[in-house]
């Protein structure tokens, strides 16, 4: 999957650099092409005559050397993909807020491939609230965050802030050149999908909703379309639209709404993705008109809405594959598994609200994969458009074998 690709790999100073020479050697193994950039920082861990060696390419960290100058625009234009890693605090720090004063920070700025970022540091730096903010900000900038692992660190701690194996790395990269280059994996496939929030009106003008914003369900619809599917979102009231023009949109309004549009097209979908943020209960009488204010408290009967997902899965045949969602403030885990089983998926994307940058509104998620097959795959924070990638990946890997 690398055979051919520009890679770009950015070093700066943390004791993690020793692990590039392995990653290098790697990617040229795959037969990806290699360059490399490094901070000054980074040459008192790992010499550029290691890296010079193993990538077969001069190591650029002056803006200028003796050969002249060193275009770094060339470089942030060359490459197919740029690999940050380690990428320190500072490092994460002057590229969340565009500052430039070395050759890493010129190459960044002036990239048009995707950047993928491979942090390493203490404990204590990584989870700092100055750090996470640095991360949420490059993650809206679009670029992708490699999962920090769990270990012991340089300074004696235990936890995260170990930067990702070069194998795991890799791994990465060929998985997101693998959708990248193969846009037709769901073709001839019919997907439905459920997005946004439903509005439950009590009058004309008051409705009874949440807050989701329908933007994780219209990324899965664009990169499904992507890979070739044909793609029927059925979305509440939300002001995202989807990107690719294949996605044929159906709007919907009410819970009820959403269930007999999503029962109108299940029968000839292959794979449905239940993710919307459906209202269990919806009031028993809605007015006709405006409900004046009056002294006292006002009572609204509720009642249940039907159980799209319920429902669905009851309908569901062998062929077909359901993926669910669930939100969880509590015991989130167990209550994933709980509605993984109750309404027939094939797996569940556990969302848990106590995960910073996870849930509605956010241009970030981070989920854990519940499987029918009791496999639990949890993911770092990723950007919305990377969960739905991985979401995708997931279903295609799901599909029956020819």
């Amino acid at each position: 999957m690398l055979s051919g690709k520009k890679i770009l790999v950015a070093v700066s100073g943390s004791i993690a650099a020793y692990k590039i020479a392995i990653l290098v050697r790697l990617l040229v193994k795959a037969k990806a092409e290699v360059k490399v950039i490094m901070t000054p920082a980074a040459k008192g861990f790992i010499t550029p005559l290691t890296l010079s060696t193993l990538s077969k390419n001069p190591v650029y960290s002056d803006v200028s050397s003796e050969e002249g100058w060193n275009n770094h625009v060339d470089l942030g234009l060359w490459a197919d993909a740029m690999v940050v890693a380690p990428a320190t605090a500072n490092t994460l720090a002057k590229m969340a807020n565009g500052l430039c004063d070395n050759m890493l920070l010129a190459a960044y700025l002036s990239s048009r491939c995707p950047v993928f970022i491979a942090p390493a540091m203490d404990l204590d730096m990584w989870v700092h609230p100055s750090t996470q903010h640095n991360v949420q900000k490059l993650l809206s900038f679009g670029n992708h965050l490699l999962p920090v692992e769990d270990g012991e660190l340089a300074s004696g701690l235990i936890g995260k802030g170990r930067m990702s194996e070069p194998t795991a790395i890799v791994l990465h990269l060929e998985q997101f050149f693998a959708l990248q280059n193969s846009p037709n994996l769901l073709a001839q496939k019919t997907v439905i999908i459920t997005s946004g929030p439903t509005q439950e009106a009590i009058d004309p003008v008051r409705f009874i909703s949440n807050h989701s914003t329908g933007k994780m369900g219209t990324a899965i619809a664009d990169q499904m379309a992507l890979q070739g599917a044909k793609v029927i979102l059925i979305s509440g009231p939300t002001s995202i639209v989807p990107k690719h023009p294949a996605v044929q949109s159906i709007p919907v309004r009410s819970a009820e709404e959403m269930y007999q549009k999503a029962a109108q097209y299940f029968p000839q979908a292959d794979i449905a993705v239940l993710a919307a943020a459906v209202a269990d209960y919806t009031p028993k009488t809605t007015a006709d008109h405006k409900l004046k204010k009056k002294e006292g408290d006002l009572n609204i009967e509720l009642k249940r809405t039907t159980d799209i997902a319920a429902a669905l899965g009851q309908q569901k045949q062998a062929h077909q594959i359901m993926v669910g969602f669930a939100l969880e403030t509590n015991q989130a885990l167990e209550n994933a598994q709980r509605k993984l089983i109750k309404k027939n998926f094939d797996f569940i994307v556990l969302n848990d609200l106590k995960d910073k940058g996870a849930g509605f509104g956010h241009d970030t998620n981070k989920v854990t994969f519940v499987e029918q097959n009791g496999n639990i795959v949890r993911y770092t924070i990723k950007t919305k458009a990377e969960v739905a990638q991985d979401i995708v990946a997931k279903v295609i890997d799901l599909l029956p074998k020819a």
